[in-house]
């Protein structure tokens, strides 16, 4: 295995968002395979663990092992706390903010992670990175995502992002905020989540996503 493939590639430059995407392609797969592995192992007369907790012992032991693992209690080390939502807890450090995600809504870490994929597919100008996991030893592991932080912008009006998600070829749903085209759909889609800064440029921050 080799352990370069799941280090960080650089922010900036062309081909980032794809060089990510490959990165955490790679992750995902790993994690698959571990998990494979440790329900293999698990069946030989030993207690039932549900696919959820096997994932979390898998990617507990991947970060610890790839240098992905930040401690808990360092978590506040990342930056100044930020606004929280049902998902994330934020730190702003800089130009970035970090995005510890409690799973909430993926309610699995490969779930989270093709859906970030699909967000820097679709929004490249605001792609995430896979920057580590953190959590409490042996108990619940999060993700933490970083993403280039959006500055002097406000909220973008709903009727805005209709223009905008029409200019990328999605139908606007029924749903306030949803949107599709022949290969995803695309929810939550609202002000808070869609920033517009001063030369009127829309950023796409935070997207429930799924294909169709």
């Amino acid at each position: 295995m080799n352990d370069d493939l799941f280090q960080s590639v650089p922010q900036g430059g062309i081909g980032a968002q794809e060089a990510e995407n490959r990165r955490i392609e790679a992750i995902a797969d790993e994690l698959r395979r571990r998990c494979k592995l440790y329900e293999t192992q698990r069946r030989d007369g030993q207690s039932y663990v549900s696919p959820f907790e096997a994932e979390q012992r898998v990617a507990e032991l991947f970060a610890k092992e790839c240098g992905l693992w930040i401690p808990m209690e360092q978590v506040f080390n990342l930056g100044t706390p930020g606004p929280c939502g049902n998902e994330n807890d934020t730190y702003v450090s800089n130009d970035i903010i970090f995005k510890v995600n409690n799973l909430l809504n993926s309610g699995s870490i490969l779930r989270l992670l093709e859906k970030v994929r699909m967000h820097n597919e679709i929004f490249p100008d605001t792609f995430y990175q896979l920057h580590a996991f953190t959590g409490f030893d042996g108990r619940t592991i999060m993700p933490i995502l970083r993403q280039d932080l959006v500055k002097n912008a406000e909220p973008t009006p709903q009727i805005a992002i209709d223009t905008y998600m029409a200019a990328l070829d999605f139908n606007r749903e029924d749903v306030v905020g949803c949107y599709s085209n022949p290969d995803y759909i695309v929810w939550d889609l609202i002000p808070r989540n869609v920033l517009r800064d001063r030369d009127g440029d829309i950023f796409v921050v935070d997207a429930e996503i799924k294909k169709k």
